[in-house]
């Protein structure tokens, strides 16, 4: 491994911890104002990234793009309002994460335009900069989808009344259909990165449907910046 990936894979893991943590801590808050001490009580009302990791997660974040933290635990009963604390608590982070890329893409323009060049320093901040941005954003798009433990299948379950099929397997199977689609996707960055068989991203599964939703909800975000003359 080169220095260029080594400088990236830490700049990939930092930004990851940080990413996670905003994402995680949101929920927590979110819960605590709609009444739910529990958060609090079992520590994660806290901005410490400690408190907040999934070593399969973070691994697989760090490593393919994708990934999670360990679930905020909550008591829905003690919401002031049951059903809308609950969907205020699992979108709390989507909207966070979205938040947080709108206010990181700035960041990484102004390292792009204005960084003088420091060997390491500028590569580092280069990439931890994109990192944060692009990774804020997956991660919004990532937790939309409907599979348990993410935030879609949360909303899901704040908003739907009925327990049919769908639901049950979402519920059930849920994870397994996630760490399946990670793994799919890790495997066909391996065939393109390494081996150069390009036409295995057109198989990505999860790739694909990231590239595509985070292309429609990134495009305000460039836009918007793009009107400032840097």
């Amino acid at each position: 491994m080169n220095a260029a990936a080594v400088i990236q894979l830490v700049a990939s893991f930092f930004a990851v911890a940080l990413v996670l943590t905003l994402h995680e801590f949101s929920h927590a808050f979110a819960a605590y104002k709609c009444g739910d001490p529990t958060p609090k009580w079992k520590g994660r009302l806290s901005l410490n990234p400690l408190r907040h990791f999934d070593i399969t997660g973070l691994l697989c974040f760090t490593l393919v793009g994708f990934g999670w933290a360990k679930p905020v635990q909550i008591d829905p009963n003690n919401f002031k309002k049951y059903r809308t604390g609950l969907a205020v608590t699992a979108s709390a982070g989507i909207v966070v994460n979205y938040f947080s890329a709108f206010l990181f893409y700035p960041l990484y323009l102004v390292v792009v335009c204005y960084m003088p060049f420091v060997p390491v320093l500028s590569d580092f901040l280069y990439d931890l900069t994109y990192f944060l941005f692009a990774y804020s954003l997956s991660f919004c798009v990532f937790n939309l989808l409907p599979l348990y433990p993410l935030d879609g299948f949360r909303i899901v379950d704040a908003l739907n009344r009925r327990r049919g099929p769908v639901y049950r397997f979402l519920r059930d199977y849920g994870y397994w259909v996630l760490i399946g689609l990670i793994a799919e996707s890790f495997i066909c960055n391996i065939f393109v990165n390494y081996l150069g068989v390009g036409i295995m991203s057109n198989f990505n599964i999860l790739g694909w449907v990231m590239r595509f939703a985070t292309g429609i909800l990134g495009y305000p975000i460039s836009a918007l910046w793009g009107l400032v003359p840097w």
